[in-house]
């Protein structure tokens, strides 16, 4: 019989990075504005969509101040506070949202995957920390020429095996279209402290989620056996 899959986004749904890329975010906006953004605010753009790129949210807030800065400027600096000198930078502050054994149980009834905008060998330096050997496949950014809100990252994983049932799991209007384009089925997350999480709850329900959570700790694992 063909196995269930389960693709998981990553930020906001198997890590929270509120001390990680979303303070990476605020510290490139006040190292070239010397101001201050809140993560209201980044949440603000999230909710519009089109911002899955969290350099382009940076240099579109940085255009919010009435300065152009160039975007691989803004990268570079995101990157030196974001992965630091060696890897030792924000990017140790993640904290991992699976409880133990809960990502165990899911993976006794399915294969785990995850589609990403971040790199793949950032992905993977989270991955490897907290949950090593557990995710099968992992498409970054940069294994896509088009990413989310297209299609094309759930679709290179779904297309060379036959699975009995797929879902994916996100946390913002580019994950929910991305699967509505892929004719996957979407499980949103919209955590209990997230900022604007009303709207969050009904943009994600309005653009195709069957079902809105708090976290993955709430799918449970015999819902998809």
């Amino acid at each position: 019989m063909a196995p269930n899959l389960i693709i998981f986004d990553m930020d906001g749904v198997l890590v929270d990075v509120t001390e990680s890329y979303r303070a990476a975010i605020q510290c490139t906006v006040a190292n070239f504005t010397g101001k201050q953004v809140t993560n209201e605010m980044i949440q603000e753009y999230k909710n519009r969509g089109g911002f899955n790129d969290d350099w382009l949210l940076s240099q579109r807030l940085i255009q919010e101040h009435g300065l152009n800065v160039r975007y691989q400027d803004v990268v570079d600096f995101f990157q030196s506070v974001f992965l630091g000198a060696n890897n030792d930078g924000l990017i140790l502050k993640e904290r991992w949202l699976a409880k133990p054994g809960h990502l165990e149980a899911l993976a006794a009834n399915a294969i785990l995957a995850v589609f990403t905008g971040r790199m793949r060998a950032e992905a993977n330096l989270t991955l490897d920390r907290f949950a090593p050997g557990l995710i099968k496949y992992v498409v970054g950014v940069d294994d896509v020429i088009n990413p989310k809100p297209a299609p094309e990252g759930l679709v290179k994983i779904v297309e060379n095996h036959r699975y009995r049932k797929v879902w994916y799991v996100g946390d913002s209007i580019d994950d929910a279209l991305a699967a509505r384009e892929a004719r996957i089925p979407f499980i949103g997350i919209a955590a209990k402290n997230s900022p604007s999480r009303k709207a969050l709850v009904e943009i994600l329900k309005h653009n195709g989620a069957y079902a809105v959570i708090e976290d993955i700790n709430d799918m449970e694992p015999k819902l998809f056996a």
